[in-house]
C-alpha cells in the first residue's frame, strides 16, 4: 500500500491564509489553490473560460434561493459568485492585467460617476430626468469604451456608436432581448401604448400560422422568433421580466407534472389524452391547496 500523499507546502500555504482577514483570507486562499507548486492541480488547470459555465450555475443557484426565499442557503451562495470573481481576479493578476483591487477600484469610480445626486450636488427635477441622466452617462461610457468579441458590434461603416452597443451577446436570449428593446425605448424607438404592442403580437401570431401552413421549416422560425420577441416586448411593457417569468411557468409546471407522475397507478404513454387531462386536473388542484 502506498503512502498517502502529503503537501510538503501545505504549511506555508496556511500559514498565509491565517495571516489575513476579511477579503484578504479569500484573495489568501485562491492564491494558494493556485500556487505552482502546492496549489490544487485542478484549480491550476483552470482559465477564465473554464470556469465561466460555474459562474452562469452560480448566478442561477443565487437566483432559485431567492425566488424560494431560501436565506440561509443565499448567504452560501452568494459566497460561492464571490469566489468566481476573485478566480477571475487571481488568473488576471497571473496574467499582469489587472488585480482585485482594480475590480473594486472601478466600481466604485463607476458608482461614484453615476450617482452625482448622491455623492455630489446634481439636483433632478423628477426620477424621469434623473433616468435619463443615469442613460446619457451610460452612452457616454460606451463611446469611450473600445468595442470587443463579447459585446454588440457596430453594424455600418459609420463611426457612430450605436445605442445598442456592449449588450452582452452571451446573455439568455429572453434578457438580451428586452435589453435590446429597452435601449431601443431609451431612445424613443417603441410603441406609444400597450394595446400597440397586442396588436403586434397578434400579427406575428397569424404570420406564424401562415408560415406553418406554407411547411417552410426556415420561414417558421423566423416567424417564431418574431413572435417571441414580440411577446417579450409585451412582458416589457408590463414590467415584467420574461425570463423570470418563464423560469416560474417551467417551475410550476414541473411541480404539477411530477404530481400526475404520483397519481398515475400506471407508465403515463398508457394513458389517454382525456385521462391525462382529469389527472392533470387533479394535481393542479393538490398543488394549489398543498402548495408542493
Amino acid at each position: 500500500m502506498t503512502e498517502a500523499y502529503k503537501n510538503p507546502h501545505a504549511k506555508r500555504l496556511l500559514a498565509s491564509v491565517e495571516e489575513a482577514n476579511g477579503i484578504e483570507k479569500l484573495l489568501a486562499v485562491m492564491a494558494a489553490l493556485r500556487d505552482p507548486e502546492g496549489g490544487c492541480p485542478w484549480d491550476k488547470q483552470q482559465s477564465y473560460q473554464t470556469i465561466l459555465p460555474f459562474t452562469i450555475e452560480e448566478v442561477y443557484e443565487v437566483a432559485e434561493t431567492i425566488e424560494t426565499q431560501d436565506y440561509k442557503s443565499l448567504k452560501d451562495e452568494l459566497g460561492d459568485l464571490l469566489f468566481q470573481v476573485v478566480f477571475y481576479a487571481q488568473i488576471a493578476t497571473e496574467e499582469e492585467r489587472f488585480e482585485f483591487q482594480d475590480i473594486v477600484d472601478g466600481i466604485c469610480e463607476k458608482l461614484l460617476r453615476r450617482h452625482p445626486h448622491v455623492f455630489a450636488n446634481a439636483q433632478y427635477e423628477d426620477e424621469q430626468a434623473l433616468n435619463k441622466a443615469w442613460e446619457d452617462q451610460k452612452q457616454l461610457e460606451r463611446e469611450s469604451r473600445k468595442s470587443g468579441s463579447n459585446i454588440e458590434q457596430k453594424t455600418s461603416d459609420s463611426n457612430k456608436t450605436s445605442a445598442l452597443d456592449d449588450i452582452p451577446k452571451a446573455l439568455p436570449e429572453l434578457k438580451r432581448a428586452h435589453k435590446i428593446q429597452k435601449r431601443a425605448a431609451k431612445v424613443g424607438f417603441d410603441w406609444d401604448n400597450v394595446s400597440q404592442v397586442w396588436d403586434k403580437v397578434a400579427e406575428e401570431q397569424q404570420e406564424v400560422i401562415d408560415a406553418a401552413k406554407a411547411d417552410d421549416p426556415e420561414h417558421l422560425e423566423e416567424e417564431l422568433g418574431d413572435l417571441l420577441f414580440a411577446l417579450v416586448n409585451l412582458t416589457r411593457h408590463y414590467g415584467v421580466d420574461a425570463d423570470l417569468a418563464l423560469r416560474k411557468a417551467n417551475h410550476k409546471f414541473s411541480r404539477r407534472f411530477r404530481r400526475v407522475e404520483d397519481l398515475a397507478s400506471s407508465p403515463l404513454d398508457q394513458y389517454s389524452l382525456d385521462e391525462l387531462e382529469a389527472l392533470w386536473q387533479q394535481a393542479k388542484e393538490l398543488v394549489k391547496n398543498t402548495g408542493k
